[in-house]
């Protein structure tokens, strides 16, 4: 008959063994699972880079000069300048800001707002 005060034991060895088992199949197949998905790209043109004649660009030197069409400006300056300049210029323009890799960060941004304040939609960053 059972006796109702001995605890049962429980043997998980096959569990574990299981587990085991099944961890050292994926481990293995994974790594060799490679997921492709077929896409058809469409076909590019083979003409030149467009430029944007109608574009505006500002360039910042080194030694934080800015530089707008044939004029040169201090950074303190640019702001009012660059509001007087383009004044009567469509705002749906775009805007290249064009900076010397060796400029702090924060110099750049500070371009990218006064040209955002100067009510300037589309503004890009160039790069090399």
């Amino acid at each position: 008959m059972y006796d109702w005060d001995e605890a049962p034991d429980l043997n998980i060895t096959p569990l574990i063994d299981v587990m085991l088992v099944l961890m050292a199949i994926f481990m293995i197949t994974i790594p060799v699972m490679h997921y492709e998905e077929k896409i058809d790209l469409p076909d590019g043109s083979q003409k030149a880079a467009v430029s944007d004649s109608k574009a505006l660009t500002v360039r910042i030197t080194k030694d934080l000069t800015v530089h707008y069409k044939n004029d040169k400006f201090s950074l303190e300056s640019f702001p009012d300048a660059f509001r007087l300049k383009t004044g009567d210029i469509k705002k749906d323009q775009v805007v290249f800001i064009n900076a010397d890799k060796e400029i702090a960060y924060e110099h750049v941004m500070y371009l990218l707002k006064v040209v955002k304040q100067s009510e300037f939609k589309k503004v890009s960053l160039l790069t090399q």
